[in-house]
């Protein structure tokens, strides 16, 4: 191979896409069209000799064995260029990409009109993508094949090269209805008299807190299950139904006329992590928006 007429920024998209392993994604992380991400794999397969990306099963794109081979060392030695020709400062305001982030409706809602806000200022060519929340292992899934950029979810969650770091700690309240009959002399037994609201993406009609009370003999009645938890206060206002929510839930809740309660027995809080795939570190945009999630 002649070096002299070999194109260093064909071995910085050839990095992307074997990071990608699709076409569409790695040139939206470069600010690339398609046709030119295509027309650039093309030429790396003349250069290597090789498919590099070929469908697999179900018709995902996969790398091929050399595609394999190929990773860590065009990683390091795109790092040795970079350090040799020095590294410059990423400016995010020229950014043009778009940043995948998945989360439940409640930090969902907390966060996008101040992420919009900031992005404006900062970097006004990312534009954040809100993905639905399903389920921690779906989250994982979806970082590991690059479906997403950034997860928010219950720390704890993990999966191969994912990272992550705690954005806050939830306690979990009861809330009713202000002049709900459970509200005076409320203890376990006028918790558990009353139907309950469940929150699950994917419908599961019991949780820990069913565990919890199984194991001291109890149970409760679970009266209706949603999906979002910004469906919540409504209902409850409007009816003797009651419900075990994250604190940060319940910051309107009189303006709600809801009332706000300590849980009758001890019921583990959580922490709130920020997830990333390892590929990802070096991302000036991911990075960026990522700060900005953290800081709000």
């Amino acid at each position: 191979m002649n070096l002299r007429s070999l194109d260093l920024n064909l071995l910085v998209i050839l990095d992307a896409l074997l990071d990608e392993a699709h076409v569409t994604r790695a040139a939206q992380r470069l600010a690339l069209s398609q046709p030119a991400t295509s027309s650039a794999l093309e030429r790396c397969r003349h250069v290597f000799g090789d498919a590099l990306l070929e469908r697999g099963p179900g018709g995902r794109m996969r790398l091929t064995p050399k595609a394999q081979a190929l990773r860590e060392p065009l990683r390091r030695a795109l790092v040795a260029v970079t350090d040799v020709v020095g590294r410059e400062p990423d400016d995010v305001r020229q950014l043009r990409q778009a940043v995948r982030i998945v989360m439940a409706d409640l930090p969902a809602t907390a966060i996008a009109a101040p992420l919009y806000a900031r992005l404006q200022e900062s970097a006004p060519g990312i534009r954040p993508i809100l993905q639905p929340w399903r389920s921690e292992g779906e989250a994982m899934v979806a970082l590991d094949s690059g479906a997403s950029d950034i997860a928010v979810c219950v720390a704890g969650a993990a999966g191969p090269d994912i990272r992550s770091t705690v954005l806050l700690r939830e306690e979990y309240k009861v809330a009713l209805r202000a002049d709900h009959p459970a509200v005076a002399h409320f203890d376990l037994d006028r918790w558990l008299a009353y139907p309950h609201v469940l929150v699950s993406s994917r419908g599961q009609q019991d949780s820990a807190l069913d565990r919890i009370l199984a194991a001291q003999g109890r149970t409760r009645t679970v009266g209706i299950v949603l999906s979002a938890f910004s469906m919540v206060p409504a209902l409850l206002a409007s009816s003797d139904l009651i419900a075990l929510l994250p604190g940060r839930c319940l910051r309107d809740a009189a303006a709600q006329g809801l009332a706000v309660l300590e849980p009758p027995l001890a019921v583990p809080g959580f922490e709130l992590a920020l997830c990333w795939h390892a590929r990802r570190d070096r991302d000036p945009g991911v990075r960026h928006v990522m700060g900005l999630v953290q800081a709000l």
